[in-house]
């Protein structure tokens, strides 16, 4: 059996490892590099935190709201069922998760997709926060 990037049969790997792999590909952006880039439309912030932590923390003004299970489909540039900021296979977009985890493996789908500028934010939503950046916390229910 070929080996994969997540390992074979022979060698599993774990998520820790999954991640630093998929990393090593990956230009992760920090939370003030992250908002100087959206602010010059240099990029697309799209968060895939799922409702309740919307709800809870609120919301990064201008950010396109994804849930993780459509993640691909909406920013599939030739798909069907893609956003209106789908614009192209060039489009900067840094995904935000709640902490930085699973945009990671997010942004990695992307690329394979062709979205070959798709990264993630350090630290997620909560170091967007902690960087005193802008955050909404009215209409934080609202999605793509």
């Amino acid at each position: 059996m070929a080996s994969t990037p997540s390992g074979s049969a022979e060698h599993p790997v774990g998520i820790d490892e999954l991640l630093e792999r998929v990393r090593t590909d990956l230009d992760r952006v920090e939370a003030e590099a992250a908002h100087d880039a959206a602010q010059a439309g240099d990029a697309l912030l799209v968060d895939i935190r799922y409702a309740a932590l919307r709800e809870r923390d609120g919301l990064i003004p201008g950010a396109l709201v994804v849930e993780r299970n459509e993640l691909e489909w909406r920013l599939d540039p030739q798909g069907s069922h893609r956003a209106p900021e789908a614009t192209g296979h060039d489009l900067r977009v840094v995904i935000v998760c709640n902490e930085g985890y699973a945009s990671s493996l997010a942004a990695v789908s992307l690329r394979q997709l062709g979205l070959h500028r798709a990264t993630d934010l350090v630290g997620g939503f909560q170091a967007w926060r902690t960087a005193g950046l802008p955050v909404e916390t009215t209409g934080a229910t609202t999605t793509a």
